[in-house]
């Protein structure tokens, strides 16, 4: 068996590794204001947030996830809204006025009295719009870069790791994946998988796809043996090659971007309303966040209708 491991939240440099995952950084890449309201952000309205909490499984942010995938949720959702959810039609310009909105896509032209716009702000000031995003809104939303960010997924037969007690859980000092999970699904028949977060400057130093993979199981093994070198199948997927979220998890603020500019990140233009994590006061950049920034987002818009 091999050595046991420091715990996480002790470990020299922990906070560090964290962030390269938490939000596809480096400390270098965020404001000391930002990591410390990103930090309280892993809290709710009974329990405060702490780095804890934001690394944490039991009651923390990897707690639980949903069996067959969390795009369950968005799927169900579209078979309940019977056929008005409308795909492959990104965007590109959004007009109002004192009657309503109108919002151009490549797939038509829709009207409306108001309009949620729930995307990276990164993405937001890429919409052409009539007429222009207040300077408050542009100015920071051009200043909201998402973090480079991506995951890697081994497989094995079974969760062989689980025999010595392991959790398949843990904070890596070296190499590409600086925070790791079983990621095994539900089902005695279900073969064991190992995930792992490439973020921030292990992100940029990675490039090579066959030197990354070698030394991203060499991650895996030296907290579950020898036996995480020989996956049957290893998967990647980098958020920043994908157009329409251009990185992940969430948008990272630079020293300067929070105290000047991130008061207007709520506020409505108008007829436009915005979510997205990146507007949550908790859980910014997870699930948890997005579904707390689009009930607020309704709310806002039900106010006012």
């Amino acid at each position: 068996m091999d050595p046991p491991q420091q715990p996480a939240a002790t470990r020299p440099g922990t906070g560090q590794r964290v962030l390269s995952s938490a939000y596809g950084g480096e400390a270098r890449d965020a404001s000391l204001l930002f990591t410390l309201y990103y930090i309280a952000c892993f809290g709710n309205e009974t329990t405060p947030g702490t780095l804890e909490r934001g690394i944490g499984q039991d009651g923390g942010a990897q707690d639980a996830r949903f069996h067959g995938g969390s795009q369950l949720i968005s799927l169900r959702m579209a078979d309940q809204l019977d056929g008005r959810v409308v795909l492959n039609a990104p965007v590109r310009r959004i007009d109002q006025d004192s009657t309503g909105v109108l919002v151009h896509s490549d797939a038509g032209v829709w009207s409306g009295k108001r309009v949620v716009v729930a995307i990276p702000p990164q993405l937001a000031v890429k919409i052409a719009w009539n007429p222009g995003l207040p300077v408050e809104h542009e100015t920071l939303f051009q200043r909201l870069p998402m973090g480079t960010l991506m995951k890697v997924e081994a497989v094995y037969p079974r969760p062989f790791w689980r025999d010595a007690g392991l959790s398949g859980m843990a904070i890596n000092l070296a190499g590409p994946v600086r925070s790791m999970f079983d990621n095994t699904p539900p089902g005695d028949e279900a073969p064991g998988v190992l995930m792992g977060f490439i973020g921030g400057h292990a992100w940029r130093r990675y490039r090579d796809p066959a030197t990354r993979r070698a030394a991203a199981l060499k991650n895996f093994a030296t907290t579950v043996g020898s036996r995480a070198l020989t996956p049957v199948e290893y998967f990647e997927q980098d958020w920043t090659r994908q157009p329409w979220t251009l990185g992940g998890p969430t948008s990272v603020a630079a020293p300067g971007v929070v105290s000047d500019f991130g008061a207007a990140i709520r506020d409505p233009f108008d007829r436009v309303h915005w979510a997205g994590t990146e507007t949550s006061t908790y859980w910014n950049g997870y699930m948890d966040g997005a579904v707390r920034s689009g009930e607020r987002a309704a709310l806002e818009v039900r106010q006012r209708l």
